[in-house]
This record gives structure tokens, sequence and C-alpha cells, in this order.
């Protein structure tokens, strides 16, 4: 049986001061359409399949809120945030001890899709590729830009399912080797991969057995004891079998401030703003604010940001960087701001 996983842990560090612990940015509602949270799009938007949500035990309310057609049963609760790989051995584990054959669609739950029916056409082939050639497949996105802030995947020969072979897997570049990968036709990894749950375990054993030992004790202290490795960095990097399926659905990862104004309307002098705002001789802003209003003038190129008991400000080209914040927060025991 066909499965959507939502990863809907972690913490959003880079869209503080909005994403905090226990509301972190899954839980927002972004320019997401309806005023809806990215969770909940993302959850209307894999409806389709029966739905296991990961999380953390501080965010496993707000979860349940969100989705709230799910059972007890389909939202796991990490002991502790050890990243993706963890996370996600533990729904395989969990979707395998309920389907031996279960074939598991491990999403983010914090992407912007413009087009939910191309997102689920594209999500059914790469089902099908998995169910009758038992590889790992991940959507890759269309590039519309020399993005620097996602990994690419380098593509090989199209395949007769609709899917294309992957060569490798790249980090992060930088301008100019982005410049590169677009024009050599690379796709953005798009942290999405479908396959069935036990092969996900077989590798995992394979590639992180550290990892695997602590699944299979199915406590709380050996789950504590896993490394924290992303599921990109310790399984797919490594793996053979891998496809892909070329996705244009107008995806955005909304990982930090800067990325609301690829999908959000903005104004005659290219400002975006998410909530009430009063700008005068300003220009290409970005304000968001959940209550009150925030006045610019005559300033440019700044991000600003009024959430409950704190303010960011910050010029947009450094818009990443605010993690670096959150660090230091967590730094001076600044609990409260966390």
């Amino acid at each position: 049986m066909r499965y959507a996983v939502i990863l809907a842990g972690g913490g959003g560090t880079r869209l503080w001061p909005a994403s905090r612990r226990a509301r972190p940015k899954q839980l927002l509602a972004l320019g997401t359409p309806g005023g809806r949270t990215l969770l909940r799009a993302t959850g209307e938007r894999l409806r389709a399949w029966p739905i296991v949500a990961v999380t953390a035990a501080e965010q496993a309310a707000g979860v349940r809120a969100e989705l709230d057609w799910l059972g007890d049963s389909d939202v796991v609760i990490e002991p502790a945030g050890r990243n993706t790989a963890a996370a996600l051995g533990l729904a395989a584990m969990a979707l395998v001890d309920r389907d031996p054959d279960a074939v598991m669609a491990a999403m983010p739950a914090d992407h912007h899709v413009a087009d939910d029916d191309a997102f689920r056409a594209a999500l059914e082939t790469a089902f099908a590729a998995a169910e009758a050639s038992d590889v790992i497949v991940t959507i890759g996105i269309a590039p519309t830009a020399p993005e620097v802030g996602y990994g690419y995947l380098e593509v090989g020969a199209a395949r007769d399912d609709g899917t294309r072979e992957v060569t490798r897997f790249v980090e992060k570049p930088d301008a100019a080797t982005a410049v590169k990968y677009v024009a050599s036709g690379y796709l953005w990894n798009g942290g999405m991969f479908i396959v069935r749950a036990q092969r996900l375990l077989d590798e995992i054993e394979r590639h992180m057995p550290d990892t695997f030992a602590g699944l299979q004790a199915r406590t709380d202290d050996a789950y504590l004891a896993v490394p924290s490795i992303s599921i990109d960095y310790g399984v797919m990097e490594r793996a053979t079998g891998v496809v892909t399926v070329p996705g244009d659905f107008g995806w955005h990862d909304v990982g930090s401030w800067g990325a609301l104004a690829a999908y959000r309307h903005a104004d005659e002098n290219g400002n975006v703003c998410d909530g009430d705002a009063v700008l005068v001789d300003a220009k290409r802003n970005i304000t968001v604010t959940d209550d009150g209003v925030i006045a610019l003038i005559g300033v440019e190129d700044l991000v600003v940001v009024r959430s409950g008991n704190a303010v960011l400000v910050a010029p947009r080209d450094r818009a990443q960087d605010v993690r670096a914040v959150v660090a230091e927060l967590q730094r001076r025991g600044r609990d409260d701001y966390l």
C-alpha cells in the first residue's frame, strides 16, 4: 500500500522570530492560500494517501490540530530530534509493522506548491516506479534560477517509466557553479523521495549501522544515542538505483524570509508584505507581522519581522543568516525567545 510520510518536526530557525520551538514554521501560515498553515496545506495535498506524520513531543499537539483527520497511531513522536535519517527510519519501522509491503513517500511539511494536481501526478509516477522496480525515486525540481540555497541532482538517461537516472547528488553550490548546473540540466533536490519502507530500512542498516541499531532497540535511550545525520548524506548519496521524476509545479522551499518574494505578490516598488505595513519611499523590502503595523521610510532591501516578543531586522541578502541569531540566543540561555 502507498503511504505519505510528512516530516513535521524541526525548528525552522531561519524563520525566527515567527518560527519558535513550540510553533515551528510548518505551523505558520506564510502566504498559503486560504490562510492555512504550511503543514495543513501539505496534508491536504497528500490526503489521497494514508498519512503518517513524524514530529517532536512539544509539537505533537499542533500537528494533530492541523492534521485533525489522523488517528493517534498516525502521529509518530521522536524522543528527541535526530535529523531526517533517524526520523524517516522511525516512520519506516512503523509502516513495516503495519504493512510489510508499504511504499512511502517522504515529504517535508514546510514547502510551498502552486499546482497540487501536477504535484500529485509526479508523485503517482514516482510511486509506480518504486513499486515496479524497487528503485529509490526522488522528485527533482526544474530550476527557475541558479539558486545557491538548494542541493542539486545530476541526471542521466531517461527510463521508460517516466523517470531519469540520478548520476549524483551535489551539495549547495556557489553562484558560479549554480549557473553551470542550471545550464547543464541539473535539477533541484527538493528533499522528497519515494521508496519501499523495508528497502529504506535495509539502506539505513547498510550505510548507517549505528542508527539502525538504535532504531531496532525501540527504546528512547537508544534513539537518543543515534547520530544526527540527514537522509541525503546518510543514505541517498550512497545508495544505488536512485532515479528522479522531474517536476514543475511551482515548488518553493520556504527556507528563509527571502523566499517569500518567490511566491508572494510584490507591490509596484517590489515590496512583499505579510500583515499590516505602511511603506513610504521604500523598495524591495519584505515585512511580516502577526500583530500591529510595520512602518518603513526611505529604506531598501530589508527584511523586517515582528512576531510575539521579538523583532528581526536584516538585509535581504543576509536572510539565510538568521539562524546565527538563534544560536546566540541559545548560547545566552534566552529560552524565552526561542
